[in-house]
């Protein structure tokens, strides 16, 4: 049997950053994302008792070691619940193939862990399948949720993310310009200890979530892009602090920082944001979209993606093997 999901990566508004558990990856504290419409992970999963190992294929490559471990720990969590003896054949592609910070472990998992429920036939609740998927990467149980949603570090000793405003609630657009880089994100994840900044982070970590609700609450764009900028300087000011001076930001990333602000500074209302990676996101409203986008191509960027805000995964009938 197969099942094939399509899931929406995400952008952090209020990033999460570091790990205060490794094996369960629970971070140090809440963060609050948007799903990406025009970006997707496609993944179909197939239960084959014939197989002697999981085979696993992302972007048209065999994965191995780490990746696939992270994989494997999604599938033996579901296979136990099902009680299933086999192995699977996962294939799964991104829509967009270079690029780093643009969220697709998150859809990747939440694909997976929807597609895998599905094959084995598990009825799971939501939460549930949402600490599961979890395990593989963090920001997918935001993924799983969909539209504007809010990662939980505990809440009723659970670690799972739920939404704050479906993708149709909000005049809310985003251009996102994909950069490459060979810099991991758990590479970054474990730096945040190390730096100097970091604890000042924690203590002004819960007013900025609560300004960040309160913005996606009454659909107030200004203030969404306003906190996720200054976020994403702060989340950058601290890997740039961190043990080993990682900077992830590429010559292109700062280029578009201040063609950002040459816009705002024009009238444009429209805000720069980045996660753990040099790619860039340009948040702004549905009526300057265009405009914006335009403007990174006039500059050299050609590449540069529309989108609107993503909903959850979903079942699609169209299979990749």
């Amino acid at each position: 049997m197969k099942a094939t999901v399509v899931a929406h990566p995400i952008q952090g508004l209020v990033k999460y950053h570091g790990l205060k558990k490794l094996k369960e990856r629970i971070p140090f504290h809440d963060s609050i994302s948007v799903c990406v419409e025009a970006l997707c992970t496609t993944t179909t999963v197939e239960v084959d008792s014939s197989l002697q190992e999981n085979i696993v294929v992302i972007n048209e490559s065999y994965v191995t070691g780490r990746d696939k471990e992270r994989i494997e720990t999604v599938l033996g969590k579901l296979r136990t619940l099902a009680e299933y003896s086999g192995f699977f054949k996962v294939v799964s592609r991104n829509s967009v193939k270079t690029g780093k910070g643009l969220g697709f472990s998150a859809s990747g998992f939440a694909a997976l862990g929807v597609a895998a429920s599905e094959v084995l036939d598990l009825k799971l609740d939501y939460v549930s399948l949402s600490e599961i998927v979890r395990l593989g990467a963090g920001s997918a149980t935001r993924s799983l949720a969909g539209g504007f949603a809010l990662w939980h570090t505990d809440k009723n000793g659970h670690s799972y993310a739920e939404q704050l405003a479906a993708p149709s609630n909000i005049d809310f657009s985003m251009v996102i310009v994909p950069i490459p880089s060979k810099i991991g994100t758990d590479e970054a994840h474990a730096e945040v200890v190390s730096s100097p900044l970091f604890q000042a982070r924690l203590r002004n970590i819960d007013k900025l979530i609560a300004e960040m609700k309160s913005a996606i609450r009454n659909g107030d764009i200004s203030t969404i892009g306003r906190l996720a900028e200054e976020d994403t300087l702060n989340l950058h000011a601290i890997t740039m602090t961190g043990k080993s001076h990682m900077v992830l930001w590429e010559s292109d990333t700062i280029q578009i920082m201040r063609e950002v602000d040459k816009l705002r500074d024009s009238g444009i209302k429209c805000w720069y944001s980045m996660d753990t990676g040099p790619s860039v996101f340009v948040n702004t409203l549905e009526r300057f979209v265009h405009i914006v986008a335009d403007r990174f191509v006039e500059i050299g960027f050609p590449n540069a993606i529309m989108s609107e805000v993503g909903g959850k995964p979903k079942l699609i009938d169209s299979h990749l093997f």
